[in-house]
């Protein structure tokens, strides 16, 4: 068999021509001087740490004067006011902002597809997924929010999503029961206002509005051949460097001006978040920030059960602010918080002053209690792990049995010093006439009384203590030993 049966002639030739093309445009831009283009990558929930990382890259973008601002996203959704950041810091980046979903199997759910709306370009790679944009805790940080839909969507005429609708051709939400009333209120306020925002984003950018608002009340997801098809987004590449050759000659609009893009061929630089970013998304995982919060709890008590020894009360109160500073960025609800603090509080007065278990067994369970309602656990990425909280109170519980049968042992112990140690202790007389006794106790000389005549050289056993003068008894002996 030949080899003109394996390789193409042609096929090869237009291959290598298009390489060495791509080879003379770039290094033509590395001799020209030319700014590369920077490409960020978000492959986590949208939190704190990813909108820092985002926002100070369009930063740095801007201060460079880049060409283009690539994201790679890749995100299960996340916080609405993370989100909301990094959304207005795109719409008000002086560089053009692409948003690219990638690689292939990434997703851009929820809130990622609120940020890909609000790109000037978007983008997605083969075999991803955009879409299933239902609101699930928009609001202030720590109210409970009934969710709309979860974030595998619904379908519609299910009462799910659709329940929320009140729009004109629609059908009206099934009466709801009066106490549940004020909270499919609010529901309905945030879907509607979430649906408002996305419509506005894609009218600004010139895409699909009619689908926008159904992946916000209905939680629909497209592939990216179908985005592409429903006007979504506005490239579908393999990769950086194929969206960069796609989006050449594009043009954008900035601010009300528009700019063409000229991209092709352009080196690009991956920009990796810093130490700053780093520490700051593991600091507000709330996993970690619970752990934290435990450690720093431990260690206060600690300190403050056993004072003069300092490790733990500074280990203690460093891991104490960090959770706190955690939090502060984090959507907690405030009764969850009070309630795992209501449990260290209990756990601690068991540990204090034992209870037989009581104060012990109501500890554990306002903690467990307060885990499960810390965090929103429908928020995509934001949620506690059931595992972490029984662990974290099992460990409590088992440093409550441990210090109470540690405390019980010690209580049950016979007294080794003091004047408590005293009563009981067997002495011999050194000296005894009209003045008085003198008996050595312990190596010690005391001044003794009894009630009955004391001789040289008798054991006696201490019954009491008047200040410095021990109260004795003497003791029958015999030349083997005392007498039974």
């Amino acid at each position: 068999m030949s080899t003109s049966s394996f390789i193409n002639p042609g096929r090869a030739l237009s291959r290598v021509r298009s390489f060495g093309a791509a080879l003379l445009l770039g290094l033509a831009a590395f001799a020209a001087g030319a700014v590369p283009v920077m490409v960020l990558e978000v492959r986590d929930a949208i939190g704190p740490a990813s909108a820092d990382y985002m926002i100070r890259g369009m930063a740095k973008a801007a201060e460079v004067q880049a060409p283009l601002l690539v994201i790679k996203l890749d995100t299960p959704g996340g916080l609405d006011t993370s989100m909301r950041e990094i959304i207005r810091a795109i719409l008000a980046s002086p560089v053009p902002v692409a948003v690219y979903v990638s690689p292939e199997g990434a997703r851009a759910a929820s809130a990622g597809t609120y940020i890909l709306y609000a790109a000037h370009i978007a983008a997605m790679a083969p075999a991803t997924t955009l879409g299933a944009a239902t609101p699930v805790a928009i609001g202030l940080p720590g109210a409970e929010r009934k969710p709309a839909a979860d974030d595998k969507g619904s379908k519609p005429g299910d009462g799910k999503a659709d329940a929320p609708k009140g729009d004109a051709g629609q059908a009206d939400p099934k009466p709801a029961s009066p106490a549940m009333a004020p909270i499919d209120a609010m529901t309905a306020k945030q879907v509607h206002d979430a649906a408002a925002f996305i419509r506005g984003l894609a009218q600004q950018r010139g895409r699909n509005a009619e689908w926008a608002e159904r992946a916000v009340r209905e939680a629909v997801s497209l592939t990216a051949s179908e985005a592409l098809r429903e006007k979504v987004i506005d490239v579908v590449a393999e990769d950086v460097a194929d969206l960069l050759a796609q989006v050449d000659g594009r043009t954008v609009r900035m601010h009300g001006a528009d700019v063409k893009l000229a991209t092709r061929g352009l080196p690009y630089t991956v920009v990796p978040p810093d130490w700053r970013q780093r520490l700051l998304s593991v600091i507000a995982n709330p996993s970690f920030a619970l752990i934290l919060m435990m450690i720093g709890i431990y260690g206060l008590m600690f300190e403050f059960s056993s004072p003069g020894f300092g490790v733990p009360g500074t280990v203690g109160a460093i891991c104490l602010l960090l959770a706190l500073f955690a939090l502060q960025l984090l959507p907690v609800n405030y009764a969850g918080l009070g309630l795992i603090l209501l449990g260290m509080a209990l756990l601690a007065a068991e540990v204090l002053s034992p209870s037989f278990g009581v104060l012990g067994v109501g500890g554990v369970v306002a903690f467990v209690a307060g885990g499960l309602l810390l965090f929103d656990r429908d928020i995509p990425g934001f949620g506690v792990p059931l595992a972490l909280i029984f662990g974290l109170a099992a460990t409590s519980a088992a440093v409550v049995l441990l210090g109470g049968g540690m405390a019980l042992r010690a209580r049950r112990r016979p007294v080794v010093s003091g004047r408590e140690e005293m009563v009981g202790a067997q002495g011999v007389v050194l000296t005894a006439d009209s003045t008085g006794a003198w008996a050595q106790v312990h190596g010690e000389r005391w001044n003794v009384s009894s009630p009955e005549a004391l001789a040289p050289g008798q054991r006696v056993r201490v019954v009491g203590m008047q200040g410095l003068t021990l109260d004795v008894r003497p003791e029958t002996t015999t030349p083997e030993g005392p007498s039974s």
